[in-house]
């Protein structure tokens, strides 16, 4: 099967599908904790490394210009870092398995 124009190939799949470049965008290290931590307001990029446990600026950076092209995070015109439409909707999406995680874990 050809690939469909649009896609790019991705850790673990050989067809690019959207579903997949998900996966492999959000299995990346600080990727989910970082929309996570942009879901309830902005943040600058000192805010979001505190709330990261001070993870490395250089991987930090990394992630949000993917999660930036991916058009899941903007940089606003104040420096903070916040949710696209589309990152709250994306987060809207994991709110049930929060709330499942939370029951299991008890």
């Amino acid at each position: 099967m050809a690939r469909q124009a649009g896609q790019r190939s991705v850790r673990g799949s050989r067809t690019g599908r959207p579903i997949m470049a998900l996966l492999d965008l959000l299995g990346k290290r600080w990727s989910l904790r970082i929309l996570w931590e942009l879901r309830g307001a902005p943040l600058t990029s000192r805010a979001l490394r505190s709330a990261c446990d001070e993870a490395s600026p250089t991987v930090l950076q990394a992630r949000l210009t993917e999660l930036r092209e991916a058009g899941f995070v903007e940089l606003g015109d104040a420096g903070g870092y916040s949710l696209t439409p589309l990152g709250r909707e994306l987060c809207e999406t994991f709110m049930p398995l929060h709330r499942f995680a939370e029951r299991w874990r008890k």
